[in-house]
């Protein structure tokens, strides 16, 4: 039941049709008994610069999501912005501070490895590559980095959008190393798809699976199925893998932390969500 008490948590993107953090987040304040309330509101990129300061005047409002096509901007939007989210060049959360002042975090990638973790892959000093630089893949990169990896190497079609993630990474963490320009995965520990190949029918796979060791822990960030095709093939060599969603519960965690509703496990919320592809 929405009232007059409900705190509103915004999610601003467009479109809105792809949206699962609702089905998520609102089953478990109704199981918890929160009076909050996950909102999509589809706010196109030019509207997005006049609208999200006018959403932190509401009195009920209580934070945001930020999804597509606003993370990038929403950087230069607010007045604090942590350390994960500067490396990245990205954001997905808001809050008001205590004084007012809007501060902004990005969580993708520490959901990504809190879920690779769980998994009882081991990140500290492994060798990681990242196929895709745009804002998951630079806040995935962001959090491996924070996580102890010892080696990480960057590919993107967008050959400078790749420099200049790993030109940040090298000065937030200087005892990183950090490549760009290949995308073949043979020799690494952990390998991730944090580019769009897998949502459309006919993607190429993002990388040559078959130079993939069984050995190797796999990572997606495709939702639209929960096995793609690229982790369909990794499957089929004996990879352990992470699927799409479980980034997505994993992080849910670290942002009621953000928003002050405590914290839960990834399981209880897969229990009572009622998300659907």
């Amino acid at each position: 039941m929405i009232d007059g008490h409900t705190k509103l948590i915004a999610h601003l993107g467009f479109p809105t049709h792809s949206f699962k953090a609702p089905m998520i987040y609102n089953p478990w304040f109704r199981q918890q008994g929160i009076n909050a309330v996950v909102m999509p509101m589809g706010c196109k990129a030019e509207d997005y610069a006049a609208f999200l300061p006018l959403v932190f005047r509401l009195s009920n409002i209580h934070g945001a999501l930020i999804t597509m096509p606003h993370k990038v901007a929403t950087v230069g939007m607010v007045d604090r912005l942590s350390t994960t989210a500067q490396v990245a060049g990205s954001a997905n959360a808001v809050r008001l501070g205590a004084d007012g002042k809007l501060e902004g975090d990005m969580f993708d990638g520490e959901g990504f490895v809190r879920g690779v973790l769980r998994k009882g892959q081991k990140l500290d000093g492994a060798r990681v590559l990242v196929v895709g630089a745009g804002g998951v893949g630079s806040a995935i990169a962001a959090s491996l980095a924070k996580a102890g990896v010892a080696e990480l190497a960057l590919f993107d079609p967008n050959a400078a959008m790749a420099g200049a993630l790993a030109d940040r990474l090298r000065r937030a963490y200087p005892q990183l190393r950090v490549q760009t320009g290949s995308k073949d995965p043979a020799g690494f520990d952990v390998v991730v798809n944090a580019s769009p190949l897998g949502m459309n029918e006919g993607d190429p796979l993002p990388m040559d699976v078959s130079r993939i060791a069984p050995e190797t822990f796999v990572g997606e960030v495709v939702m639209k199925t929960e096995i793609t095709p690229f982790l369909a093939a990794a499957r089929e060599r004996g990879c352990r893998f992470q699927v799409g969603t479980d980034m997505l519960f994993e992080q849910i965690p670290v942002y009621l932390e953000f928003f002050g509703f405590g914290t839960t496990t990834p399981d209880e919320l897969r229990a009572v969500a009622e998300i659907s592809y």
